[in-house]
Parts: C-alpha cells; structure tokens; sequence
C-alpha cells in the first residue's frame, strides 16, 4: 500500500480508497480478513487511530464487517452494487477529466478523440 503525504487527501482516506478499490475489484474476496490494525498502522508507520478511522469508513459503506476479537473482514458485495460503485468513479474520473479539457480549451470532439484512442489503446494492452 502506497502513501502520498502531499496527495492533499487524509491518510485514513488512501487507506480506505486503497481498500475499496481492492474490493471492489475482486482482489479481496468476501470473508478476506484485513491486515490488523495494528499491523497495518506499524506496517506504514502510521497511527492506529487513522488505520481505524479508515475501517470505520469502509465499514459504515458496508464494505467490511467488525468481528469482536478478530478484526474486520471483507463483507459479501452484491454485484450490481459493485457495477454501481464503479460506474460512479469512471463518472468522477470522466467529470474531472471534462473540467481539464475545458482549462486546456480542448473542443468536444478533440476530448471524444482522445477518449477513443485510449479506448483503443486499453484494448491493445488488454489483449
């Protein structure tokens, strides 16, 4: 897991959108136990208390459920909820990548053109 102390978003934010992402992709799988707090806090040298806050979140979206005793592990994901959640950041993505071109004076089609040609790219790495 990967830290960026100038990112301008909070720690306990990176952890949990690292997490999520992980989820959310299937890396971890439902009943997946997460590091331990306290391992992960020492792990990145961090504080336990933003290791916590991070679970807290991710727990409150559902995404992972608090065992007395053992820790948290991964929560079953519905796969429409997934699909839900990811078309929301492609949305996010999509949104910030319009504002950008707007600063860069980019037309509509200049952004649809290059738009397609990263889909065309992705596919070639995909195969």
């Amino acid at each position: 897991m990967k830290l960026l102390q100038n990112s301008g978003l909070p720690i306990y934010k990176q952890i949990a959108e690292q997490l999520k992402s992980d989820i959310l992709s299937g890396k971890l799988k439902e009943g997946d136990y997460l590091p331990s707090i306290r391992g992960l806090a020492q792990e990145l040298r961090i504080s336990v208390i933003t290791t916590m806050k991070a679970y807290e979140e991710l727990q409150a979206e559902g995404l992972v459920v608090a065992v007395q005793g053992k820790g948290f592990y991964v929560n079953a994901q519905d796969s429409e909820l997934r699909r839900e959640q990811h078309m929301r950041k492609v949305e996010e993505a999509l949104g910030e990548a319009i504002k950008a071109a707007r600063i860069a004076g980019m037309s509509d089609k200049e952004l649809l053109d290059t738009l397609q040609t990263l889909i065309a790219f992705a596919r070639e790495q995909e195969n």
